[in-house]
């Protein structure tokens, strides 16, 4: 499979991209994926957070953290917004030793998926639940003993916000018995819009919040569907109000509808709801 294409919005941009970013970015890649194996996690955390401030530093990001004092010293199930693989980059900067839930797709890719598998990531296809969930286990359980957090993005897609939570997380938290930490990621889909387009920006503004984790006694005292339901509420309610620094908002008209990618519309939102449920009724008598 051929890699991901980079196409920066303007003539200094382009320069700047070719001259040194596009370098940056393999010799970064490069580097992790020639780490030593069996790297213990720190190691593999402090290397990815070093490449990961290079780049972002390189793109010029503007890069607001709060919520800085919620942040724990026990390993937790981290639950972020997604709208972006710049996401990763930003997640890495809160000092938290990190294992991420990739999607399989994203392992295929020349030098990124190498990297990936050194770094010790998880690799899942979203579209095999069932699959996916198992695989998710064993890795939040290795991960977890190691002293890692375990990283999810329970949208398990970039569409926007509108995008509902899976249920795996979730589940994965209550069967372990860890507590959850929502980290709410907005901006990030300006820097990079793949799978969009590959228009790449420079100077955009990103905000991360980090919110009060749900202890491992809610999170055991909760129905799976209660738990997802109110930690969604309480992210998307932050990054809906974000201010200056927006949501990724999800427009088939401008997006596409995914056929044959498995994603749900968050009740929330009720109009767009419908219209992706009448597509598919479309599609399906089609």
């Amino acid at each position: 499979m051929s890699g991901p294409s980079f196409k920066p919005e303007g003539l200094v941009q382009r320069a700047k991209f070719s001259q040194s970013g596009r370098w940056l970015l393999s010799s970064a890649l490069g580097s992790l994926a020639r780490t030593i194996p069996g790297a213990d996690a720190l190691t593999r955390y402090q290397l990815q957070r070093a490449a990961a401030a290079r780049l972002l530093k390189h793109l010029a990001v503007e890069l607001q953290i709060d919520g800085m004092d919620h942040l724990p010293q026990e390993p937790h199930v981290i639950v972020s917004l997604h709208e972006s693989l710049a996401d990763g980059l930003c997640l890495l900067q809160l000092g938290l030793p990190l294992r991420f839930v990739v999607r399989n797709e994203i392992f295929r890719w020349p030098l990124v998926g190498s990297a990936l598998h050194r770094m010790r990531h998880t690799e899942v296809n979203p579209e095999r639940g069932g699959a996916a969930y198992r695989t998710m286990l064993r890795a939040a359980r290795e991960s977890i003993s190691n002293g890692e957090h375990f990283a999810v993005f329970p949208q398990g897609t970039v569409l926007g916000v509108e995008s509902a939570f899976r249920d795996g997380a979730f589940r994965l938290a209550q069967s372990m018995r860890v507590p959850l930490l929502p980290v709410v990621i907005v901006g990030t889909h300006r820097i990079w819009e793949h799978p969009f387009s590959p228009v790449l920006r420079y100077g955009i503004k990103a905000r991360m919040v980090v919110l009060p984790p749900v202890s491992s006694t809610e999170v055991a005292a909760l129905e799976t569907g209660e738990l997802r339901g109110r930690v969604e509420s309480a992210m998307k309610r932050v990054a809906l109000s974000s201010g200056r620094v927006r949501p990724r908002r999800y427009v088939p008209e401008r997006d596409g509808y995914w056929d044959g990618y498995s994603f749900e519309i968050d009740p929330a939102f009720p109009a767009l709801r419908q219209q992706v449920a009448r597509h598919r009724r479309h599609v399906g008598r089609r």
